[in-house]
This record gives C-alpha cells, structure tokens and sequence, in this order.
C-alpha cells in the first residue's frame, strides 16, 4: 500500500484538540482484589523477563479468550452475560476493539447507535457518550479480574475497510498524537489495560500507530504495550527497538510450537503469548486445533495464550465466516470445554519454571512433525515436566533428566477431566517409551503426560 500523508495541523489546532480531549471524563479506577485480598493489576514483567507477574509479584497465567466487538457490539447487559461466563471457566484475559469499524451490527456505533466521533472518522473529535460506555465495559471488565488487551484503532487486514488505516492517514499524525493523550489521560486509572497497536497489519507508515503509543505513553508512563501485526509476524518482528513495546507475542497459522520456539529463543527474552491462531469454527478448525494450538505454545515458552472462536469474537455482528450456532451458544462449545481443561491443570502447577525442551533431550522418540509436533517442557530443577502428544503414538522420554530418583507418570485427558496413572509408576530415572489410551473423552487422539519426581509427590501427598 502507499504511504499516504496527511496536512499537518496548526500548532494552535492541536493544542486546543488535546485541551478538549483532557477536560474530557476519566475512567475511574477498579482496584480490584483476589480472594485473597491483593492487588492484581498493574502487571509487569518478572525478573527473568520470561513471564508477567502480578502487582503481589505472583506469577501471571495469561490464560484469554478474543473479544474484539464486545465494546462496539453488545448491551451492557450482554457484556455481563458474557465477562461472567468467561470468569466462570477461567479466563482471565479478553483481546478487545476500543472502536470497530466493521465487525459490529452498526459500525462504528455501538449498540447504543452512538458512534466514537462527533463527525465520521474524525480523531480530533472523539464522542464522550461513547467513551462513556467503553469506560464501563472496561472498569467492568477490571472488577471481575480481566486483564484487557485493548486495541486503541484497529488498522485492519492490509490497511483495507475491515479497519481504521485509511482515516489514520488522513488524521495526520499530530492529530493522532493527541488521540493517543486523550487515551492515555482517560484510562491511567484503570490498571488492567495492555495496549495493542496496529491490528491484522504491519502499516507500511509505522508513524500512524507509533504516534498514537507515545501519545499513551505521555499521560500514562506505567502502561504495557504490544502489537497485533499480520499474519506470521511477532512483534518484535516488525517494532523492535520501539521504546513502548514491552510485550512480544507470536501470530500464526502454521505449526505454532514452531514460531513460539523462535520468540522464546530471541535474544530480548522478552516475555511473549500466543496472541492468534486459528479460530474455533474457522480454518476448518474445531476442538482438537485449538487444543494443539494452546499447548504446543505454552509448552514452548509461551507464558500464556488467546482462545479464539467464531462467533464470539464478534458476537451477534457479521464475521468473515458463517456462524455454526449463536455466540451464547458458544460459550459453551467444545473450544471453551477444552481451554478449562488446560487452564486447570495449568494452573494446578508451577508452570514459570517449565522450559522447553529445545533440543530434544527429554522427549526423546515420537515427537512428529508439523502440527503433529508433540512438544514437552520440564522445570529448571527437574522436580517435573508435562509433554502434550497432539496424536496417539508411543513415545520415548528420558527420565534422567528429572530430578529422581524415581519418576511418576500419569496421563490427563485435554478434552475432558480424566486422570489415570501410568502403569508401574514410578519408575527408575532412564529412558522409557509411553503409550497413551486410544483415545481421549472427545475420541481424539491427544494426551498430556505429567511427570513427577517422587519427592515432589510425597509433598503433595
């Protein structure tokens, strides 16, 4: 696409552009709580620079579901409906469109018929009863425990009509500028936001969006930021070295153990999530994609990962794909099933010290190829491991390189709640070859193997 500019504005423009915007309401902020009293949010990266932790310094799951029309497309009670049911399952993270331009029944207005600027397209003139509702899906968003990822104006695929590249360019930079202050002033209170920039797009004119993060930046020093590029490309692919970016992530639709690999060996150890793959009823993907998806990056290096269905991610507005049932519907669907499955035993472990297992030295035999690819990861102390076999097989593990001196072994159903301990476990540190049950609750072939040094049971016990 050709770079388009914009006529810069008059100094005195823009100053009385960012003096309205200011006077502008602010979200207030949510504080919330765990059950155990303490503050989760802001985040930031741990010391190892691997993984988030959150404000009490407890490791950070990111464990999300993709939102992008909840701002634009549904009622406040319907944002209930559906931030109670995500809560509910375990998510704690949703990928949200600040303002859509498509993907919403009425785009760009909301489901209130309110558009987000007081004349179409234009950024110098954003609409306070819109920002008003935005506020209160995202506070509300907050007091249920949500990290929100929020895309500040979505560029969309190729810089084309699904998103807002078009108006960005005729906007100008300074323009832009002062968009991201308003932001940035609006939304410092509210704790639980990661900022996203771009959207589905590496923008051939990075300033259109670079612009709109040091706009942020400049009211909101302590916010984290990433970027949402195109397809195959991770955000240090495109933005590295840009002063904002504290968050990498990987967008694929290839082998993902494969491009998370590539982020978890970047020499910036910055820490990195799935932040898309295949949908749910997309791509002819259905529960089992999905669940190799998810594993295949957190067990290689990912310290987190984003669930994405169709239609959820735009709700009751059109899609790129027919809908095989409504977005209540899919709340429920096998995706979601699968993705509480993974969050609890996730969750049930010590999953920061889990590190990839790169070279092959525990999973010796039987990894695949491809999507097919089983992948494993053991914590730096050896006390455990898991390996996630995308398909029935035997495979070959070296037991030597668990701390021992004997090993359990059991197998968890990804698509259902079984557990069952390996026959004649534990076992002697050494080389052993496994073979799952046929076939799993959903009769795939997909396992997960926990191994477990025996002290590490006993303490457990």
């Amino acid at each position: 696409m050709a770079r388009t500019t914009a006529r810069p504005l008059m100094a005195a423009t823009v100053l009385s552009i960012v003096l309205a915007m200011l006077s502008a309401g602010q979200a207030a902020a949510c504080g919330y709580r765990n059950a155990d009293g303490e503050r989760m949010f802001p985040l930031r990266a741990a010391p190892d620079g691997r993984y988030l932790e959150d404000a009490a310094g407890r490791p950070f799951f990111m464990h999300g579901d993709t939102a992008w029309s909840l701002i634009a497309e549904l009622p406040r009670e319907e944002v209930d409906l559906y931030l109670e049911d995500r809560r509910e399952r375990g998510f704690n993270t949703i990928l949200v469109n600040l303002l859509e331009h498509r993907f919403a029944s009425n785009a760009p207005a909301n489901a209130y018929g309110i558009r987000p600027f007081e004349t179409p397209g234009d950024y110098a003139r954003p609409s306070e009863p819109y920002f008003e509702h935005a506020d209160w899906v995202l506070r509300r968003a907050c007091e249920l425990g949500f990290l929100v990822l929020l895309t500040p104006s979505y560029v969309g695929n190729g810089g084309g009509p699904e998103g807002w590249y078009a108006e960005m360019a005729r906007a100008g930079i300074q323009t832009l500028n002062a968009y991201g202050r308003f932001l940035g002033e609006r939304y410092k209170d509210l704790d639980n936001i990661v900022w996203v920039h771009g959207g589905d797009y590496d923008p051939p004119n990075k300033n259109l969006v670079r612009t709109i993060a040091y706009g942020i930046r400049e009211a909101d020093t302590d916010a984290l930021h990433t970027s949402h590029g195109s397809p195959g490309s991770a955000a240090l692919d495109y933005w590295r070295g840009e002063p904002w970016l504290a968050i990498n992530n990987a967008y694929t639709y290839g082998p993902v153990y494969r491009e998370a690999l590539r982020q978890y060996a970047d020499p910036s150890a910055m820490p990195f999530f799935l932040m898309e793959s295949a949908y749910e009823n997309e791509h002819d993907a259905g529960e089992h994609r999905i669940r190799v998806q998810a594993y295949q990056a957190v067990l290689s290096g990912a310290f987190g990962h984003l669930f994405g269905n169709n239609p959820i991610w735009h709700f009751s507005g059109p899609g790129i794909y027919d809908a095989p049932v409504t977005w209540q519907q899919a709340l429920s669907g096998r995706g979601s099933q699968s993705m509480e499955q993974l969050h609890r035993l996730i969750s049930s472990l010590e999953w920061w010290r889990l590190q990839p297992d790169v070279d092959g030295e525990l999973l010796v035999g039987g990894r695949g190829a491809e999507d097919s690819r089983a992948v494993a990861a053991r914590a730096g102390d050896g006390s455990f491991a898991l390996a996630y076999l995308p398909s029935q097989r035997t495979v070959e593990l070296d037991l030597a390189r668990l701390a021992g001196p004997l090993v359990a072994a059991r197998w968890h159903d990804p698509s259902g709640d079984r557990v069952m301990t390996v026959e004649g476990s534990p076992f002697s540190r050494g080389r052993r070859t496994f073979e799952p049950p046929a076939t799993n609750f959903a009769g795939y072939g997909d396992w997960v193997l926990e191994l477990t040094s025996v002290d590490e049971v006993n303490k457990s016990q």
